[in-house]
């Protein structure tokens, strides 16, 4: 893994957004793999102004998101496919087209699970996957206790995932049960995987993502077995580490980002 340090959340999301539009001026055909919520809109805001004052474009590009609710369809305000429409794709010139939502409306949620990794794979995989991390250590919507091994599937959220996305909604009782997400080793074989983290709520846990060992109980432990992760972390989010624990992770000027 390396880390690289910022001050705040703007910080996190400008940093974010260079990488991403300099990787698509050199890769202009990429395949991107995008998170939905409130960490990475900020990053979204900056590859649209990117858009629109230096025209990086989008219109080779493939993009698969990683996760939809069970029972909510693209229109529903609170879909990711609507997220992704409304804070993304209709403000840059990708084709809609070329954009991969989970379906989670499909009569056939595991069907729907495996056409989506076959469309993976036809794509020849993903370059650069964007997560966030959960309180709980989730990334994407893989719990603890989802097996390493898993592909895309149907999970049961966490209560405590369900409360941190009320927000979202008009009450915890609309916040849908069930996703469908992209699995843990559907998000391992992604070439690169760049992970944003920002504020208090996250300083737990990137406390255990640098001092836990590797464990289903913590599913953004794997990363650690990743060849190829970047961690931007504000420094609410690094407040409960040990520089002493991450200093060697740190990216020095010189290194090579993605």
């Amino acid at each position: 893994m390396k880390l690289i340090q910022v001050n705040h959340y703007e910080e996190m999301s400008k940093k974010a957004a260079d990488i991403i539009t300099h990787y698509i001026k050199n890769h202009p055909n990429a395949v991107l793999g995008f998170a939905t919520g409130s960490t990475p809109s900020g990053l979204y805001e900056n590859l649209i102004e990117d858009h629109r004052k230096n025209g990086t474009s989008y219109k080779a590009v493939r993009s698969f998101n990683l996760d939809e609710y069970v029972g909510l369809d693209g229109t529903h305000p609170q879909s990711y496919r609507y997220f992704m429409d409304e804070h993304l794709f209709n403000h840059i010139d990708i084709l809609k087209e070329n954009t991969y939502v989970l379906n989670g409306k499909a009569e056939n949620l595991d069907m729907e699970c495996k056409r989506y990794e076959r469309m993976i794979q036809e794509a020849g995989g993903i370059n650069i996957q964007i997560l966030g991390i959960g309180r709980n250590g989730h990334i994407a919507f893989n719990e603890p206790g989802t097996p390493f091994s898993s592909r895309t599937h149907i999970v049961e959220l966490a209560e405590s995932t369900r409360k941190a996305n009320a927000r979202f909604f008009q009450s915890i009782d609309e916040v849908p049960t069930h996703s469908i997400t992209m699995g843990i080793a559907s998000i391992m074989e992604s070439q690169k995987i760049l992970l944003l983290a920002s504020g208090p709520s996250k300083a737990e846990p990137i406390r255990r993502l640098f001092t836990e060992p590797i464990s289903e109980s913590f599913p953004a432990s794997i990363l650690k077995q990743h060849p190829n992760v970047v961690i931007i972390a504000d420094k609410e989010a690094l407040k409960d580490t040990d520089p002493n624990l991450f200093n060697e992770y740190v990216v020095k000027e010189s290194t090579p980002i993605l």
